[in-house]
């Protein structure tokens, strides 16, 4: 079966377009990330996977939860989702139209996990270091694992960048056994 992003690719592509028509792309982000949220809840599943609702009854469902935080567009969008059975699909949606986001307005989101708390000068500095190499505005999300025993692993894009003494000592004892 194909991947779901890859399923999702085209929705996140036209939700894209029409956000940058409209050059509502934070506004965008906001609404996709309500359907998410609207269609990755228990109930809304259950009540959008019974065969005996019709579409429309399942839209109207859906909206009259978003309420009017959709715009029309958004509203349209959902339609679509629904009517192609792909409102399952909203995660997915949402994470395709995000990279597209970052990659039109230059920036690169990083996840970095280090074995103690960064000091603010410090997340600065490598903050900058991979804005240079990547040539891109930063965005980071930081978290601590004690488990790194030392250093950090930083995550942008498909990329890993392990500096950590667990990853150091894990290729050294691949190295030992290979």
């Amino acid at each position: 079966m194909a991947e779901l992003s890859t399923i999702a690719r085209p929705y996140a592509e036209a939700a894209f377009e029409i956000a940058s028509a409209e050059r509502a792309l934070p506004a965008w982000s906001q609404m996709l990330e309500l359907v998410e949220s609207v269609a990755s809840d228990a109930r809304m599943r259950v009540a959008l996977a019974n065969p005996t609702l019709g579409d429309d009854a399942k839209e109207s469902l859906f909206l009259s939860i978003c309420g009017e935080r959709l715009d029309a567009d958004a509203r349209s969008f959902v339609r679509v989702l629904i009517e192609a059975d792909r409102i399952g699909l909203a995660r997915e949606i949402r994470e395709v139209f995000e990279k597209r986001r970052h990659d039109a307005e230059g920036v690169a989101r990083a996840s970095i996990e280090s074995a103690m708390p960064l000091a603010d000068a410090d997340l600065a500095a490598l903050k900058a270091a991979l804005g240079r190499r990547y040539g891109k505005k930063v965005e980071a999300t930081v978290s601590v694992n004690p488990a790194l025993i030392g250093g950090a692993r930083i995550t942008v894009g498909d990329t890993v960048i392990d500096d950590s003494v667990a990853g150091k000592l894990a290729a050294m004892q691949n190295a030992l056994t290979a």
